[in-house]
């Protein structure tokens, strides 16, 4: 078991964004220090707020910026996809199947989270397959290397600067070793893709063995994820949502998340479960998305999607979590 650690950082720069000497040397194209000096300022501050030597020494033993981080934040890809298109891309058939295999072997845990959180093990499970393929794709890059990196780069130097001493503070703790620290281009960790910032706030220890492994163990993934999803609003007992039938005189301009009535009011507007039925609960409240318009697939969502879009703040994201969720649990 790795030592743990306090490492505690300065009150002062976390709740005022003052940028370290470093950052601020560094943070424009053109940079005025080169790429060694900058991570040794980042080191030395590291240090003096208390990270132990060895691990900052191992975890900041970088030389250059890394070529393929920067090629990547560059060169998003910008798609503009239908939801209809969206949902063929992302919910596979061997999606599907992977997930059903997946929940099956981690059912014992998946229930265990639902007994500490009182969160569906759908929204977990989703959650895992979107962010991870079931944790099997968790990022190659190393965390530290990939924030320090885009710390320098300056686009968006303050955040990631933030991230990167979060990530720094983390490793002080004891619950990862700077090289089994690895995650996305853009410093995301493990398998519920947790920034810094959210795995301290949200990450925990489900498993008992005193660290959040949010990359090995199975049970943390978990715990972090429900953590995650009941801390944004989650509610015990209520469904995220389910695909409904339209009428198509019900005009898209009083559609959206936050257009909520009640069922009944919904129904009053000819709005019907999937199999043309009575919603079973008329005084409950939802919204209702179209989002590719009249023709397209409708949902009932309620406030459990907006807990799921506080994970990602997208409607395709949070619809996606929700079906995969359902076909695979």
């Amino acid at each position: 078991m790795l030592v743990r650690r306090t490492f505690l950082l300065s009150a002062v720069a976390m709740s005022t964004g003052v940028i370290a000497p470093a950052l601020r040397a560094g943070r424009a194209y053109g940079h005025a220090q080169d790429y060694a000096t900058f991570v040794a300022g980042v080191r030395d501050d590291a240090i003096r707020q208390g990270l132990d030597t060895g691990i900052a020494n191992r975890a900041l033993d970088l030389s250059t910026p890394n070529a393929q981080v920067l090629r990547l934040d560059r060169t998003q890809p910008e798609f503009h996809l239908t939801w209809a298109q969206y949902r063929q891309r992302v919910i596979t058939p061997r999606k599907i199947a992977d997930g059903r295999t997946a929940v099956a072997v981690q059912r014992a845990l998946l229930d265990q989270a639902l007994t500490r959180y009182n969160v569906a093990p759908g929204a977990i499970a989703g959650i895992w397959g979107l962010e991870s393929a079931y944790g099997t794709r968790m990022g190659t890059f190393g965390v530290i290397d990939a924030l320090c990196t885009l710390a320098y780069d300056g686009r968006r130097a303050k955040f990631f600067h933030d991230e990167l001493m979060k990530a720094l503070h983390i490793l002080g703790m004891g619950d990862i070793a700077p090289e089994q620290m690895i995650g996305s281009y853009a410093g995301a960790m493990g398998q519920p893709q947790f920034m810094p910032s959210a795995y301290l706030r949200y990450a925990v220890d489900m498993d008992g063995d005193g660290r959040r492994d949010i990359w090995h163990s199975t049970a943390d993934v978990f715990g972090s994820i429900a953590s995650y999803l009941s801390h944004s609003g989650w509610i015990g007992d209520e469904p995220w949502g389910q695909q409904v039938t339209v009428p198509d005189t019900l005009a898209q301009a009083a559609l959206g998340r936050t257009h909520t009535r009640t069922l009944q009011e919904w129904m009053d507007a000819g709005v019907r479960q999937i199999d043309g039925s009575a919603f079973p609960r008329a005084d409950m409240r939802g919204a209702i998305l179209r989002p590719d318009g009249v023709g397209g697939e409708s949902f009932m969502v309620y406030r459990n999607f907006n807990a799921i879009r506080r994970y990602n703040p997208s409607d395709f994201y949070a619809l996606a979590v929700g079906l995969l969720g359902n076909e695979i649990t």
